[in-house]
């Protein structure tokens, strides 16, 4: 089936309940369009010596298809690792996005890929991260906590939409 946009509604879990939002996909010529918007994010918090940092956070595409929270120390795991079909280097992921900045618990941005199409990610779980992603270690980089979760759906009809 060829879908030309889909949507994930961002959900938050048991660690920030608050976030809200979605993640938009559309095709165009050449690659795709993906457009995030996320309330309720935590206030940005610097890490120490013994504490990691609370944002930028982590943004990705994951392997799974579930936003089952399990432990709610450790939510989301059923979301598996970050989708990489091609098993190339983390930080080249498929999956792998820019971090999110917010401003008062806001974060909103677009950027293009061409590393997927919309029917390769309907019903992967896209993941919003504690700490930001270092685009370095393997397989995951290091972005901590899952904070919330949403699967891609496509859509028929923009009307849809409930935001």
């Amino acid at each position: 089936m060829y879908y030309d946009f889909a949507v994930a509604e961002i959900e938050g879990g048991p660690l920030k309940s608050d976030i809200r939002g979605y993640v938009s996909f559309r095709d165009i010529d050449g690659g795709i369009i993906v457009c995030a918007y996320i309330y309720g994010l935590p206030e940005y918090m610097p890490g120490t010596n013994k504490k990691d940092p609370i944002g930028p956070f982590g943004f990705h595409i994951h392997e799974g298809e579930s936003c089952t929270v399990g432990d709610p120390n450790n939510p989301f795991q059923a979301a598996k690792g970050h989708y990489n079909p091609r098993n190339v280097p983390h930080g080249n992921h498929p999956g792998d996005f820019p971090v999110l900045i917010a401003s008062d618990g806001f974060a909103q941005m677009c950027f293009f890929t061409n590393k997927f199409s919309i029917d390769e990610i309907i019903g992967k779980a896209i993941i919003i991260h504690q700490n930001p992603d270092d685009y370095r270690s393997q397989p995951a980089g290091n972005a901590g906590k899952r904070l919330a979760c949403g699967i891609i759906k496509p859509m028929y009809n923009k009307m849809q939409m409930r935001w």
